[in-house]
């Protein structure tokens, strides 16, 4: 059914090995669920090929999505850092104008940026003493001690016993 075209089935295909008739007469007919199985092979075949077909193609292109992701994370960085410098501009700008003075706007700003870069050492510091895992090596401390303890206190009843 598959492979009939418009006007009927394509008479330039060849028959199945097993579908000609013997030579010597009585014809043999092959069942009809042997020619279902084979066009059920046919169409399971195309249908993994079209799904091959396409998972090639999506990996393609999620291969130049990470060029492209990479490109923009590199573009955002580039903005964000920009950004940063005109609003400490601004920032300046404002120092200088409620100071009236440029070097107090400055010192003032340079102030600020020490606090705000101690802070966020502290805060990176902090970070760092989570990846540590604290609680869980003391709990394997604890654990340890106390099959130790345990260990010791078997051994000296075995040689007093």
């Amino acid at each position: 059914m598959l492979d009939n075209g418009p006007s009927g089935p394509d008479p330039t295909e060849t028959p199945a090995p097993g579908d000609a008739a013997p030579a010597g007469g009585a014809s043999f007919a092959m069942p009809a669920w042997v020619d279902d199985l084979r066009r059920l092979g046919r169409g399971l075949k195309h249908l993994f090929s079209a799904q091959l077909a396409l998972a090639a193609a999506e990996i393609g292109l999620a291969r130049s999505g990470i060029v492209m992701m990479l490109f923009m994370g590199l573009a955002a960085i580039t903005f964000a850092v920009a950004l940063g410098f005109t609003l400490l501009a601004l920032a300046g700008w404002g120092l200088a104008q409620w100071f009236g003075s440029w070097a107090w706007a400055l010192a003032a700003l340079a102030g600020i940026q020490m606090i705000l870069l101690v802070l966020s050492i502290l805060v990176f510091r902090r970070g760092m003493h989570w990846l540590t895992l604290p609680a869980t090596r003391a709990e394997l401390a604890t654990l340890a001690k106390q099959a130790a303890a345990q260990g010791k206190a078997e051994s000296e009843l075995r040689e007093k016993g």
